[in-house]
């Protein structure tokens, strides 16, 4: 990032000005959002003020214009995914396009069953929302995963009963950064004749993604994940013979081919159709340097006695998370007030308890809460990487020595 210049009146002379410096606080907090890029906002500008149509008026320019500009940021977005444009489903964001493909295909095939199966390692996105239904009667099945953090199809299959509708797996992790085999996992379902939902929310825009080859039915994806802005998102509906059937979750106006009704919000779909194109020609050399720093942190504050929770192969190139055995998590993230990283899901940051998905990988609850996660991003530096390499050793070192010191007087 870089240096930062303050200036301000100091002594008894109110005239005479000191400017003075201070680095910075470094942003390794990229799995929770990323900064809109700024020709991401540049595109988005003109349909505040002068662009300001609404995409539904179909009888004058401005609407025309503002159609237009969404069709091509569908476009944009689908061919991020190798989708096709007609595939493509605007939403507020992942949540929402979670809820709406859990929600709604439970709801459209009630007359197939009742059973949804998912994992232990989802977002809570996913997780809240498969409580709640089954809060309405559903029945849902969590599976567990291994070590790093992996279903395996067998466990896929032998969860899907008669009455199952539905398989959500999440893509990359947003905790630990492992990708799961999703195409096994959809060589199940299809052999099973059940649906296949993925939140890849944390993948889009990070790594090479092929719906086809994926084999979903449908996908959740978030703007504000890949340098877009906050607010939007879209959801992938495959088109089958018969077409895929939701049961939208809001009603009014019939927007969206019927699946989510409700006035586009056209600069930041404008937005995330830019940033899907940005993704698109960028993805290779940012993949390779974020990689490559991410690596440049693991050799560096990976020892002996420090867990790895990400593993080794398979997995996103932006985040890495460790757990530091004796060390509270909070107490790291205090004694680190100029890196912002994340002990976990920033959906789940207020909460007290420990990470479910690093339980889920067989952690201990003091190892989960001694965890920290680190994600990288396009506009960190390699500066960044190296100042916080030296601030999470003395941060965690001067945590270690106080527990000592404790030991020795107690």
């Amino acid at each position: 990032m870089g240096l930062r210049t303050q200036t301000g009146r100091t002594g008894d002379n109110a005239t005479k000005e000191k400017a003075r410096t201070r680095l910075t606080p470094i942003y390794l907090d990229n799995a929770a959002t990323t900064p809109t890029d700024p020709r991401v906002v540049e595109a988005m500008l003109p349909y505040f003020a002068s662009r300001y149509g609404n995409p539904a008026s179909r009888t004058h320019a401005f609407g025309w214009e503002a159609e237009e500009a969404v069709q091509i940021a569908r476009e944009q977005v689908a061919a991020l995914i190798g989708a096709d444009a007609k595939e493509i489903v605007w939403t507020s964001g992942a949540t929402e396009a979670n809820n709406l493909a859990l929600k709604g295909a439970l709801a459209a095939y009630g007359n197939r069953g009742d059973h949804l199966v998912t994992t232990r390692v989802e977002h809570p996105a996913v997780l809240d929302a498969a409580a709640r239904l089954e809060r309405s009667g559903s029945r849902v099945s969590y599976l567990p995963v291994d070590r790093e953090g992996r279903v395996s199809p067998e466990s896929v299959a032998a969860a899907i009963d008669d009455g199952t509708v539905l398989v959500s797996v999440i893509h990359g992790n947003n905790e630990t950064g492992v990708i799961q085999d999703l195409p096994a996992i959809s060589k199940v379902c299809r052999e099973k004749k059940v649906l296949f939902h993925t939140d890849a929310t944390q993948s889009v825009g990070k790594v090479e993604l092929s719906v086809e080859d994926l084999g979903v039915d449908y996908l959740s994806m978030s703007g504000h994940k890949f340098y877009g802005p906050k607010g939007v998102g879209a959801l992938y509906i495959a088109r089958r013979r018969p077409r895929l059937r939701l049961v939208p979750s809001l009603d009014g106006g019939g927007h969206e081919g019927g699946f989510r009704s409700g006035t586009l919000n056209v600069p930041g779909i404008v937005g995330m159709g830019k940033a899907a194109t940005l993704a698109a020609e960028e993805m290779p050399t940012e993949s390779e340097r974020l990689r490559d720093w991410l690596s440049r942190l693991e050799t560096a504050l990976v020892t002996e006695k420090v867990i790895r929770n990400t593993p080794l192969e398979g997995r996103l190139p932006t985040i890495l998370n460790l757990s530091f055995p004796g060390v509270d998590g909070d107490a790291l993230l205090l004694g680190l007030r100029e890196v912002a990283v994340s002990s976990g899901s920033a959906c789940a940051s207020a909460s007290l308890e420990p990470s479910h998905v690093l339980l889920a990988l067989g952690r201990t609850a003091a190892e989960a809460r001694g965890a920290l996660r680190l994600s990288l991003g396009r506009f960190n530096v390699e500066e960044d990487v190296e100042r916080a390499i030296v601030m999470i050793r003395a941060a965690v070192e001067e945590l270690c020595r106080a527990q000592q010191r404790l030991r020795n007087e107690s």
